[in-house]
This record gives structure tokens, C-alpha cells and sequence, in this order.
């Protein structure tokens, strides 16, 4: 029996040859295709964009180590409640860490865990732009600064905090759901 991975029906569209080589991909490193781009697989253009943003904020060149724009994805969905990604990138960054406890910990409540003082600045960032953005101001970009960010690394953090927020309102909207093998990996 397959369960729905959207509220909404939408029928895949004809994917070509990279797309269905990228998802083979994906089920060879991670033994399953993410049911978000399943979800984006009615448009492969709408996938294409998901996917490009995705892979240059998640997997591109930056300051930014892997773990700490899964941090951040964890902690913007945990403000935003998005039950997909919190699944999704809860996994990510238990598998990052080898840590399961931190995974937890960034699904829940960050502050219980035991970060750095500049993971503890970049996620602090993050959650301000979430929930207030208007009211970033200098200060802000100031304080990450000190904990040793550069301003090329503050782009990346907004990015990525921006890219979570908007994934997650997607998400939301069509009631996405995570594949459930999410929630036995890195345990």
C-alpha cells in the first residue's frame, strides 16, 4: 500500500533522463528518493529549482561545515514546526555527528545542547530571522562577527535559514510527509 506523501493530487510529470539518473542517485547513497522531490516531480522545472538552491546552500563551497546547515535547517523547521523537515534533517544531522542526542536536542529545543559559542550565535541568528526578520539590524551581523563569522559566511546562514523557511511553509501547505525512513536512521 503507498501512503500519500502530499495533501494534494498531483500527478508526476515525464521527468527526463538526469532527473531520473539524480533519483537513482538518491536511492543508491540514501536507499530512498526524498519524498520532497517526489512531491516537485509534477514540474520538473518547480525540481530543478529546488534542487539547484538545495544542493549549492546544502553541498556547495562554504564556511559553513555540512553539520551546521543541517543545524540550521533543524532549528528554523523546529520554530516553523515542519514535521517533514525536522524529520528529514533531524536524520541528517544525527548521521553529520554521529550524535543522536544533538539530533534531538536541535529537533527540540537547541539551547539543551552542548554547542560551541558560535554554533549557539549562527543558530540564535537563524531563529531572529525566522521569527522577526524586520528586526535584524547591525548588531546582529555584528555578533555573529565576533564569534568568528565572516560576512560571506552571514550570507550563507541567511540563505539557508530563508531557503528552511520558505521549504517549510511549502511543506506545510500541502501537508508533506517524511519518508518514514527517516526516523530510524543514525539512531
Amino acid at each position: 500500500m503507498s501512503r500519500k506523501i502530499t495533501a494534494l493530487d498531483l500527478a508526476p510529470g515525464e521527468l527526463s533522463d538526469a532527473t531520473k539518473a539524480y533519483f537513482a542517485k538518491c536511492e543508491e547513497k540514501l536507499g530512498l528518493v526524498p519524498n520532497v522531490l517526489l512531491s516537485y516531480a509534477f514540474d520538473e522545472k518547480k525540481l530543478r529549482a529546488f534542487t539547484d538552491t538545495y544542493n549549492d546552500l546544502m553541498l556547495g563551497d562554504s564556511g559553513l561545515s555540512k553539520l551546521e546547515r543541517e543545524m540550521i535547517a533543524v532549528v528554523v523547521s523546529s520554530v516553523n514546526h515542519c514535521y517533514y523537515c525536522l524529520t528529514a534533517h533531524g536524520a541528517a544531522v544525527r548521521q553529520l555527528s554521529g550524535d543522536p542526542a544533538l539530533g534531538e536536542a536541535m529537533v527540540m529545543n537547541f539551547r539543551a545542547a552542548n554547542l560551541s559559542p558560535k554554533q549557539t550565535a549562527m543558530l540564535e541568528f537563524a531563529v531572529k530571522l525566522t521569527e522577526e526578520p524586520a528586526k535584524i539590524v547591525e548588531a546582529d551581523r555584528a555578533a555573529l562577527r565576533a564569534a568568528g563569522f565572516t560576512d560571506r559566511d552571514i550570507w550563507d546562514i541567511a540563505s539557508t535559514a530563508a531557503f528552511f523557511n520558505m521549504s517549510n511553509r511549502v511543506a506545510a501547505a500541502i501537508d508533506m510527509r517524511p519518508n518514514d525512513e527517516y526516523h530510524a536512521m543514525a539512531r
